[in-house]
């Protein structure tokens, strides 16, 4: 089973530093175009144990799916390095970024946002993050039985 995990509010707690960089810098309009951003950002409660344990089970293949921040170049980087920091090079290797999640083929897209970035176009299931039925990581987990 393919599953894609988005990592902007589903892996890394994107929100809080959101907030917090406009709280420290209003007058900066669009934080996350501020290099050092997306490297920065904290993981979200039991993010990286419960991608560790779909990444060992035999029945999932993992891949990150990411959308970039056109304001932020080093995004691309950044987010590249944010996954071998927390995650390792294997993980690294199934890292994409891309505008258009409704392209790729796959059972499952975790993301916290279901429409914007072609999710509404994705072949596959696609499970809110963060919403009724997926508010956290232990529901995902229960869900895929693990």
């Amino acid at each position: 089973m393919i599953i894609y995990i988005d990592m902007d509010g589903v892996l890394c707690d994107y929100n809080s530093a959101y907030k917090a960089a406009l709280s420290h810098q209003p007058h900066i309009l669009y934080p996350q175009s501020e290099y050092g951003f997306y490297i920065g950002l904290k993981p979200l409660e039991h993010a990286i144990e419960s991608v560790n344990k779909l990444i060992q089970s035999p029945a999932y293949d993992v891949y990150i799916l990411t959308s970039p921040s056109v304001k932020n170049p080093a995004c691309y980087i950044e987010k590249r390095l944010w996954v071998e920091k927390y995650f390792d090079l294997d993980l690294a290797r199934k890292f994409i970024i891309s505008p258009n999640k409704g392209l790729f083929k796959g059972d499952i897209l975790i993301d916290d946002h279901i429409t914007g970035w072609g999710q509404e176009n994705f072949e596959g299931e696609v499970w809110h993050f963060g919403g009724e039925q997926f508010p956290n990581w232990h529901s995902i987990l229960k869900k895929l039985n693990l």
